[in-house]
């Protein structure tokens, strides 16, 4: 029996009838609590961070929330499922709460026509190419800007050692493999990820998908990317942007800042009467561009913070500016 995953909305605390703004407070406040630069070291927060912002990617966009709320734990699988539903006159399958899939063929009649219509033939027709697989992977900011590897473990297909990957054996169907020519096998993969990849990003690696047919090459694998949010930046494409906060009278006189970028920091020179909210670009330190030598830029927003509390003479001196201000 195949272990349940932890349920998406458990894991933020929220209601399945809980509404998109209610869903991303949640996440703010936990990923706040659990990001790992606010507990270094702290394996098990980093742990709950990651269930936390792969929850979020999920029931943060309709289309996948739809998808999770129909198929449960196989919801990456659901455009293949409704394909299969659809061929079958929607009467093929029933999903439990848990997301697990059952057969329920009904009136469909004749079980083997039913399998034909679904898979087609499985006589082999010449050598066919195997099918491509996708595999989903998570990234940080950092990683995106870098580049990073991953070693995947997965339960590929690889050619039926009795057949030899043709379904037949003697001109009957091979009893090994039930005539699909492919076995199941463990293995281990390192990959590679390469900078300036972003949530919807595919990395194609060539002949590492599903064992062919007939004779013919495998599939390739597509890791689909998903990039976590990251508190310092906020991305837009290859722009980066972050938040500078300045006291009034640094913004009021200019001062020069230090502004934190994914390559270390910048000084940043702000010049005097700088308003609140202006963005200053920083050229070339946004994330690289995927498969380019080019990068994006970095803009740091200017955001005046207001003193919480003022000494006797700083409040005269308030008084004094906005009398003579009014006397202006």
């Amino acid at each position: 029996m195949a272990m349940a995953t932890k349920d998406f909305y458990t894991t933020l605390g929220v209601p399945k009838s809980a509404s998109e703004k209610e869903i991303r407070q949640a996440y703010r406040k936990l990923a706040r609590q659990h990001h790992p630069d606010v507990n270094p070291g702290d394996a098990a927060a980093e742990a709950r961070f990651k269930e936390i912002t792969s929850a979020y990617e999920v029931l943060s966009d309709a289309e996948k929330r739809r998808k999770y709320d129909t198929y449960g734990d196989q919801w990456q699988h659901a455009d293949q499922i409704e394909e299969m539903q659809r061929r079958a006159g929607g009467r093929a399958f029933r999903f439990g709460d848990g997301g697990g899939v059952s057969f329920d063929f009904g009136d469909l009649g004749d079980l083997g026509s039913v399998v034909e219509g679904l898979f087609g033939r499985r006589r082999p027709q010449g050598p066919r190419k195997g099918a491509n697989v996708e595999h989903p992977v998570d990234v940080t900011l950092e990683e995106a800007y870098h580049g990073t590897t991953r070693t995947l473990q997965l339960v590929g297909q690889e050619p039926c050692p009795t057949c030899g990957g043709s379904g037949q054996i003697a001109n009957a169907v091979c009893h090994v493999c039930q005539g699909s020519g492919a076995a199941a096998k463990p293995r281990t993969l390192e990959v590679k990820i390469p900078a300036g990849v972003e949530t919807g990003s595919r990395v194609r690696i060539a002949g590492e998908g599903g064992p062919g047919a007939g004779g013919g090459a495998r599939g390739d694998l597509y890791l689909v990317v998903s990039a976590r949010p990251d508190a310092r930046f906020e991305r837009r494409g290859a722009d980066l942007y972050t938040n500078v906060e300045l006291p009034v009278a640094d913004a009021v006189l200019g001062t020069e800042v230090e502004v934190p970028t994914l390559t270390g920091k910048v000084v940043l020179t702000v010049p005097p009467l700088t308003p609140n909210g202006k963005p200053f670009r920083i050229a070339g330190k946004g994330m690289p561009k995927l498969r380019s030598d080019e990068s994006g830029n970095l803009y740091a927003r200017v955001v005046v913070k207001v003193p919480e509390q003022l000494s006797d003479r700083e409040r005269a001196l308030f008084q004094e500016l906005r009398a003579a201000g009014r006397g202006g």
